[in-house]
């Protein structure tokens, strides 16, 4: 009978069993497969031969020579790296600063000509307020009757109200355009007076504390008034708005 420490295997050995293992190779039962041991002094003369100390140092010198020219290509190509870099953004930070200069002239050149415009639009505006300032003396001083609109919407202002009213004329206008005013208001509280302080071209219409100043200067400064100017009848004329 088999003590109760000893195991009974059947087949196989645990593995905490097994101790130190050496594989085993079976070789050919006739020994074909035998190596003939290799004399020491063969085994010997496939070394290589011993270096002596100059050829050592000869290969020291070599693996030096050798390290040297790759670290100084590393060197070069690292250098070669940064320089290229600093150029491109050297070249981007000079782009954009050329860039920034060339967006502020622009900007500098549209206010310039905004601005240059915008006076060339005034001066036009103010040349073409003395063309129509020359045409309208001319007109003034052809036709006396040019007045006469202009007394006319004065008055009929005032007397479609039924208010009296006073209407001063320069001389010369009075002389011209009384008879028929005169005819045109009959029946009318209008009263004609020639009055010397008055330009002529004007008139001047007063009614129950109410003045209708239709001087030559009054209606030009509300003409030009309505294009943005402010210019006065006797600017660059002969004067005195008697050039009726």
């Amino acid at each position: 009978m088999p003590s109760s420490n000893q195991r009974v295997y059947s087949r196989f050995i645990p593995s905490e069993e097994v101790g130190d293992v050496t594989h085993w190779k079976f070789g050919a039962m006739d020994g074909a497969d035998l190596e003939e041991p290799v004399p020491e002094s063969e085994a010997a003369a496939g070394l290589p031969p011993a270096l002596d100390e100059a050829q050592q140092q000869a290969l020291i010198q070599e693996a030096c020579d050798a390290a040297y020219a790759k670290g100084v290509a590393q060197g070069e190509a690292q250098a070669s790296l940064q320089w290229q870099r600093r150029m491109d953004d050297y070249v981007a930070n000079q782009g954009q600063e050329a860039a920034q200069r060339l967006n502020a002239v622009v900007q500098s050149l549209q206010a310039s000509l905004a601005d240059m415009q915008q006076h060339m639009a005034q001066d036009m505006l103010h040349l073409a307020c003395d063309i129509a300032r020359q045409v309208l003396r001319h007109e003034l001083s052809v036709n006396p009757n040019a007045l006469q609109p202009v007394v006319r919407e004065a008055v009929g202002m005032l007397v479609s109200e039924g208010r009296p009213a006073l209407v001063r004329l320069n001389p010369v206008d009075m002389e011209s355009l009384a008879g028929s005013l005169r005819e045109e208001f009959d029946g009318a509280a209008v009263q004609w007076m020639a009055d010397a302080a008055v330009p002529a071209g004007g008139c001047l219409v007063e009614s129950a504390g109410t003045v209708v100043d239709g001087s030559l200067d009054k209606r030009w400064q509300r003409a030009v008034a309505a294009l943005g100017l402010d210019s006065a009848w006797q600017d660059g004329g002969d004067g005195d708005g008697n050039d009726h």
